[in-house]
């Protein structure tokens, strides 16, 4: 799994952002409320060391920092993943009820590159279900189907194929490998780089490749 997290001083995101919904998930902008799960999901070296941004440890000053500095601007966007109850992650549908159960983060950024990159984590007891793979397709088509952006860019680790079949289940295609500064060990590391272009996406879409997720101008969960 990738991320991709705000530096410290950019602009606090707006919080007219779209909630989007998926058949098992519901995501939205992270909140002040919400540090206290990130925290201690990304406190996991299994999870920081697979993430260019998480430090190791990670505490509530990290998470408060992180909440409190979200980019902005039409080339960002930050999603707090949530599964819609613990049902969904057993394959029962929405059959139970129960609140909402935060898993993750997912987010895209423009850089320095020419295209925004994407990124996103998930808390260890959620890994191997399909959950960033559901929440990675619905951020994607935020991007180009809300955002009008027209590419993305991504990258793994070349010892995280997890991360790397989401990428490609999503459509993404492999440009190469580079470096990549990972901040929990403190040194640059071997990276898969992807890219995924508006015209790919719109054929997939047209295939039937891709569903969009259902989207809520208004936040009215209860998360």
């Amino acid at each position: 799994m990738t991320i991709v997290e705000a530096p410290p001083g950019s602009a606090l995101a707006e919080s007219s952002i779209a909630v989007l919904e998926t058949g098992r998930l519901i995501l939205r902008v992270p909140r002040i409320e919400d540090m206290t799960w990130i925290a201690e999901l990304a406190d996991n070296r299994k999870v920081a060391e697979m993430t260019a941004n998480i430090p190791h440890p990670y505490g509530m000053a990290d998470a408060a920092a992180f909440v409190a500095n979200l980019p902005g601007g039409p080339q960002a966007a930050t999603f707090a993943i949530f599964l819609k109850n613990d049902a969904t992650l057993r394959g029962e549908g929405e059959s139970s009820f129960g609140p909402p159960i935060p898993v993750g983060m997912c987010g895209f950024v423009r850089r320095d590159e020419d295209a925004p990159e994407i990124g996103y984590w998930l808390g260890e007891p959620y890994w191997d279900h399909g959950i960033a793979t559901e929440a990675t397709r619905a951020l994607v088509d935020h991007a180009f189907g809300d955002r009008k952006l027209e590419a993305l860019i991504a990258s793994a680790r070349v010892v995280n194929p997890a991360s790397r079949r989401v990428l490609e289940k999503c459509g993404f295609q492999w440009t190469g490998v580079g470096l990549a500064r990972v901040r929990a060990i403190g040194a640059s590391v071997p990276v898969d780089r992807f890219r995924l272009e508006r015209r790919l996406w719109t054929s997939l879409r047209a295939w039937g490749a891709t569903q969009p997720p259902r989207r809520h101008d208004i936040d009215t969960t209860r998360h």
